[in-house]
This record gives C-alpha cells, structure tokens and sequence, in this order.
C-alpha cells in the first residue's frame, strides 16, 4: 500500500475512534474531572504548547495531575517518583488515563492515535544539540501513543528523550497501518497492566 493511501486511511481512523471513543468514555471522564476537583480544588484541565508536524505549535489537552506551581522553578521533565505529582494524578499516570482528553487534539488534527510523542520547544532545542535527526519525528502528526512509549517508556532527561527517539525514528521509517496496530495493542496491555509510569 502506498504510504499516502496508507496515511489517508489513517487519518480517517483517527477521526472515527476519537470520536467513539469521546462518546464512550464521557462518564470516565466526568468521575475524573470530580476527582480531581476533590482531590485538589484546583484546575481539571492542563494545556501546554508542544510543536506538532512540520514543527506547527499546538496547545496539548491533559488533565491535571500535578500541583498549579509545579514548574514554578522553570520548565521540568517529569519522572516516576516525581513529587509534583498528586495523588490522584499518581493513578491517572499509571493507567494513563491523564491522556484521554487528547482525542479532542486528535479530532482537532492536532495529533493522530500514533505517531512520535509531541515536545515542547524549551526541550527541542536542547534536543537538537544532541541528535541533529529530531527534525524527521515531524514529518508525521504528534501520537496519543508512540513505538517510543511502548519501548522506552517516560523519559526524564533530555538524553533520555534521544535514547527513545531511536525508537520513534525506526516508526517513521518503517511506518505502516499494520505497525499502527501493532503499537495500539502493546498500548492496551500496558493500559491494563498498570504500567503506565
């Protein structure tokens, strides 16, 4: 299959499971929003600039589960054990459910289902010192999940990020609707698993 076919009916499944799922998940997502509400009082929603294909800025959809101030020392990449993390937002991150109001980004054009995770530009550019091959994760929409999530998992520094962009440059050019699938149903079993941090 040709890749542009392959993208176009790639496309059309982003749209048509996004929006299912939405539709199927709105009580999931209201129950988190009140846990989050419960838990902190604070917003429910996070947002924040990350650049998307053909380096385009778009603001991400998350929600909330770190405390207001936890970048008050200046932009941080997150970890494990990072204590910025609330309670609630701590279950959130293991079953990534935290990542669920992305499929609006999906709907919107923004991201697809897979592809490369999307970075901020404050990393980026700290990126591109160490790996001059960052400008290629571009050439495709931002994913919702990535060969480099499944493989590599969080990163937490910026080498880190250039270790697992191996993997998400190995997805580029070996992109297919089969590998597509491949990487939806590892994302599953770590869904399942709990494994998600």
């Amino acid at each position: 299959m040709k890749k542009e076919l392959a993208l176009s009916i790639k496309r059309v499944a982003d749209i048509l499971f996004s929006l299912l799922a939405l539709l199927a998940l709105w009580p999931i997502l209201l129950i988190i929003a009140l846990a989050i509400w419960l838990d902190t009082g604070g917003p429910i929603f996070f947002t924040q600039q990350r650049i998307g294909r053909n380096g385009r800025p778009f603001l991400i959809f998350k929600f909330c589960t770190m405390r207001p101030d936890a970048e008050a020392a200046g932009p941080q990449l997150s970890n494990p054990y990072d204590k910025r993390v609330t309670r609630v937002g701590l279950y959130l991150r293991r079953y990534r459910l935290d990542e669920l109001p992305q499929f609006v980004n999906i709907l919107r054009g923004d991201m697809s289902l897979v592809g490369p995770r999307p970075e901020r530009e404050y990393f980026i550019e700290q990126i591109a010192q160490h790996n001059s091959d960052f400008p290629r994760l571009l050439q495709m929409r931002p994913g919702l999940t990535s060969w480099g999530q499944v493989k590599y998992g969080y990163a937490s520094s910026v080498e880190q990020i250039c270790e697992r962009m191996q993997y998400d440059l190995h997805y580029i050019d070996h992109f297919s609707l089969l590998f597509d699938l491949k990487i939806l149903l590892h994302t599953v079993r770590i869904v399942l698993s709990g494994k998600g941090v």
